[in-house]
């Protein structure tokens, strides 16, 4: 791949926001005697480079209720060294949706061989193991992992981190194009061999969503969530840095892959706030700022680690289901609220995020954004202990097993809510 490099950057104690980076070739080709300068313009990351990355990858692909040939389709996208882990929260009843992708599922691990873990949500197994190992705000009424797409990524950052993955990457299910899968995974792999660091994160800004107007299919560069939530993180930045900036501009990226060390080391806000809340989140935890009401006296900030924030702008254009208005709401406010509950964010930031939803009655006056749930960072729980009760519900599809925890192996037998291949 030949990407350009980061143009300027803002940064905030160990935090580095870089800017978007263009990507100017797909695939620059193998390794040559011919090396650019590391200081060059753009960047040439070799295919042997990017495969090295995708060997120490897995991908999670969250799952509820979609299209079987929508889910195949992304699976089909995920290069072939990536460990893929499907996490579904489908319903079982009065239809068996996920013996449906199970069976798919399996069916697809016959001719391609890829290494693929299927779970659903609420597998009873799963829930016994956070519990066990301490991690129990993840779990309902029921005692069983709680509904949403955080929870299940949450899950999914937990099976990498089982299976020995150095770094864990997430793709929406709901995608129309394999191709762009593909190219979000290698960009991914991209920016892990440029910003080497174990406290890395990639987020992919679309290059287009595609939609039908009078007729003609039109390309258009932002969402209505993305335009928000971009919009409000630079006013957070630039609150705190004096300087007014663009520098955000995947506020809402759903594509987006992080080391499995940061990955267990940060917190997590629930349902469509989880991707604005890593921001939001590193800027508490690692960037050296005192909020409103903060004691100048407290420990400061996490400084051991430099975090690095890429944001790569994809080739494919990027086209996925269609929820409606409602749903684009519900986005703008979760994604916001997150900023807005933050001990970082000044009054007259609030006032600001206030009236942009009152102006489009999300809220009626005098009302207040409702915080999201937020979960702590998974390395609090007790992992070993996670990882012995978990393995005898976990099993790999595909040819090749996997060690999964000290003494047990991805082969260990299977609970009926996991499926395998019979090659």
């Amino acid at each position: 791949m030949r990407i350009e490099s980061p143009r300027e950057f803002e940064r905030l104690g160990a935090v580095r926001i870089y800017g978007l980076q263009k990507v100017y070739e797909l695939d620059a080709g193998p390794d040559s005697a011919t090396q650019e300068e590391e200081d060059s313009v753009v960047r040439r990351v070799s295919s042997e480079a990017i495969n090295s990355i995708e060997r120490q990858m897995a991908i999670v692909v969250p799952v509820r209720n979609e299209r079987l040939k929508l889910i195949e389709g992304v699976l089909v996208g995920i290069p072939h060294d990536c460990l893929v882990i499907v996490v579904s929260n489908s319903p079982r009843e009065p239809v068996d949706k996920f013996y449906l992708e199970q069976e798919a599922i399996k069916n697809y691990c016959r001719f391609t061989r890829k290494q693929v873990v299927v779970v659903h949500q609420k597998d009873p197994g799963i829930a016994a193991a956070f519990a066990a190992a301490g991690y129990t705000e993840i779990l309902d009424d029921k005692d069983l992992v709680r509904n949403g797409k955080a929870e299940g990524m949450i899950m999914g950052t937990i099976l990498a981190k089982l299976m020995g993955r150095k770094y864990v990457g997430f793709v929406d299910s709901d995608n129309y194009f394999p191709g762009a899968v593909n190219e979000y995974v290698k960009e991914y792999a991209a920016g892990f061999h440029i910003n080497q660091s174990d406290y890395s994160m990639v987020r992919i800004s679309w290059h287009s969503k595609p939609k039908v107007v009078e007729n003609s299919l039109y390309f258009a560069k932002w969402g209505r969530s993305s335009r928000h939530s971009n919009m409000f993180l630079n006013r957070l930045v630039g609150h705190h840095t004096g300087f007014e900036t663009e520098i955000v501009k995947t506020g809402n990226a759903g594509e987006h892959a992080l080391t499995v060390e940061l990955a267990m080391g940060i917190d997590y806000a629930t349902g469509y706030a989880v991707e604005t809340f890593h921001y939001v989140h590193l800027l508490e935890k690692y960037g050296a700022i005192l909020g409103e009401g903060d004691d100048a006296s407290a420990p400061a900030s996490d400084m051991h680690h430099k975090v690095k924030i890429s944001q790569i702008e994809s080739r494919n254009p990027h086209l996925h289901e269609s929820k409606g208005d409602e749903h684009v709401e519900d986005m703008i406010a979760a994604s916001l609220s997150t900023i807005y509950h933050s001990r970082l964010c000044p009054e007259s930031l609030r006032e600001e995020i206030e009236q942009d939803l009152q102006r489009r009655h999300y809220l009626k006056e005098g009302d207040q954004l409702a915080p999201m749930r937020v979960y702590k960072s998974l390395d609090r729980m007790d992992f070993n202990v996670f990882g012995d009760k978990a393995s005898a519900v976990i099993k790999v599809s595909g040819q090749t097993h996997t060690t999964v925890a000290p003494g047990a192996t991805a082969s260990a037998p299977a609970a009926a809510s996991t499926s395998s291949s019979s090659a």
